[in-house]
């Protein structure tokens, strides 16, 4: 994507965002660490699908969750999981995976860590299984990049994204070419209510969702290959988002890499803010999952507009710079390029504070200026929008003008029915006709919109980003009371978000696992390794 540039227009202090950004590396390092130095259940799961593993039993419990829980029982996960599955299979204890998962739910096979050259046979069968879910995701990517050469992308950004979560697949995909054909560039399936908390991926195509509809790989091959159709028709390239997060964040990151997938939100601390997942577990997994992503050519979400429904917009908007800079190092650390950043932030300020409009302006250029070359991810108004649906949609409008006078790369498309129902159809078409109406009356106006050099604007984005240095300078300061990683203790002390969340506590804690000298996981050796653009597209 070549998000759309306007000239630097915010006179902003090239060393403070120098320092800004050397910050925030201080800041990652240590939870990069620790992600290096653990594994978790759903990492080793995600190995395991992408050596082809799939399928479920009669209670829908997938059958990658049995073997890996046999293997933990009996072995432990420290050294990975492939090298006793491998070795099981080398053994002859079962001809294939499914069986051997099967076999281990009725607890019929055995696994051991082998040594020596038995060590080294498994791994290497391992490395072979694992690498062609690997190459299934080069494929996809390439297929991704051959289809956008034929069909075209959108004439202009923003592109415009558009929700879609019946909670049936089957009634979700001709909502989602409907949608398609009056406007939108990117379908996003929103997940089932709770499936980030499930420690398991639905099995198959679901019609039994609420308020969205369940992830599962068939889902995403069916919308993917809907949308395939629409594109054709169309003559551009519709892109399809789901999420990676949640405690399955890496298997549904390798799921969706196998399917062609196009975007995935995947923030670095969503879940933990947000759903309460232990902050190790987190850690372990977005860092698996990014390492994915990056390979798969897919464009990740950061969650950066949820700090704004919980914390105030104006007093905490430093919060949300910082959560970005940190979403950019952890992105970049696992392989990921700018134009793969679709970084968060939200019009969320409430509309009766004096110049609200041009609050908004000053943080959206803020981040438009700190991440040129990044696809921003602009969110609309949901925190104050009261049921008035007049109201609403003007709201929206001044949402979709800040969007077009400030070049954001991705608008997700606001609706006047926001905290009132699901929208309908006709909602959307209402909103949709919003976007363009702003759009084609407005988008010029990334040329001319030049606030003045010490005006209201500009000195508002320098005071978020004065804020924002200064949190992240208390956060790495605070090294000696927090231990090896402060931002952990941030993340404890409530200071996003204003969620309290400690690195001892939190859902899916018993499924992480330290790592043992000689642990070994052939997708990850691949990952660290880096695919290199011309390999991943030839």
């Amino acid at each position: 994507m070549s998000p759309t540039r306007p000239a630097p227009v915010l006179d902003l202090d090239p060393a403070v965002v120098r320092r800004a950004r050397s910050l925030a590396r201080k800041a990652a390092a240590p939870v990069v660490t620790i992600a290096q130095s653990h594994t978790t259940v759903s990492v080793e799961r995600a190995t395991l699908r992408l050596a082809g593993l799939a399928g479920a039993d009669h209670e829908r419990i997938p059958w990658v969750n049995h073997l890996v829980t046999a293997v933990r029982d009996e072995v432990g996960l420290e050294h990975g999981v492939t090298t006793p599955v491998y070795d099981a299979l080398l053994r002859g204890e079962a001809p294939d995976l499914t069986t051997l998962a099967q076999m281990a739910a009725s607890g019929n096979v055995s696994f051991r860590l082998p040594a020596g050259r038995e060590a080294a046979a498994a791994r290497r069968a391992a490395a072979k299984g694992v690498g062609a879910g690997l190459g299934r995701i080069d494929a996809a990517r390439r297929t991704r990049e051959r289809l956008v050469r034929r069909h075209g992308d959108p004439a202009s950004t923003p592109w415009i994204y558009l929700i879609v979560a019946t909670g049936d697949i089957y009634e979700d995909i001709p909502q989602a070419q409907a949608a398609a054909r009056e406007g939108a560039d990117v379908i996003a399936v929103i997940r089932s209510t709770g499936q980030s908390l499930l420690d398991y991926i639905p099995e198959g195509a679901t019609r039994e969702g609420f308020a969205g509809t369940y992830a599962t790989q068939e889902n995403f091959r069916l919308m993917r290959a809907a949308l395939d159709d629409v594109s054709k028709e169309l003559g551009r390239y519709v892109r399809l988002t789901n999420y990676a997060s949640g405690l399955c964040m890496p298997e549904i990151a390798a799921l969706a890499g196998m399917e062609r997938l196009d975007m995935m939100l995947n923030d670095s601390m969503y879940g933990i803010l947000f759903r309460d997942i232990n902050p190790i577990r987190t850690f372990v997994d977005q860092r698996f999952s990014r390492q994915i992503h990056a390979r798969a050519g897919i464009i990740i979400n950061t969650g950066e507009d949820n700090y704004l429904t919980t914390a105030d917009a104006v007093e905490a908007a430093h919060t949300v710079t910082v959560s970005q800079l940190l979403n950019e190092r952890f992105a970049k650390e696992a392989g990921l390029e700018d134009w793969q950043l679709g970084l968060g932030h939200a019009f969320e300020i409430n509309p009766e504070i004096p110049d609200s409009f041009r609050l908004e302006l000053a943080h959206a250029l803020l981040a438009r200026q700190l991440f040129p070359d990044a696809p921003l991810k602009w969110m609309p108004p949901t925190k104050h929008m009261t049921g008035d649906i007049f109201r609403g949609y003007l709201l929206d409008g001044f949402f979709n003008l800040a969007g077009a006078m400030t070049g954001q790369g991705i608008l997700l498309v606001g609706m006047m029915t926001e905290a009132v129902v699901t929208p309908f159809l006709s909602d959307r078409d209402l909103a949709l006709q919003n976007v363009r109406y702003v759009m084609n009356a407005a988008s010029g106006l990334t040329e001319d919109f030049h606030p003045p050099r010490d005006g209201f604007i500009q000195n508002r984005a320098r005071q978020v980003l004065s804020e924002a240095v200064e949190l992240l300078e208390r956060i790495v300061a605070d090294t000696d009371s927090a231990g090896d990683a402060p931002l952990l203790a941030a993340i404890a002390d409530g200071t996003f978000g204003l969620m309290k969340r400690p690195a001892d506590r939190g859902k899916g804690l018993d499924g992480v696992v330290r790592r043992a000298d000689g642990y070994d996981n052939p997708a990850i050796t691949a990952l660290d390794a880096g695919v290199p653009a011309k390999a991943a597209r030839r």
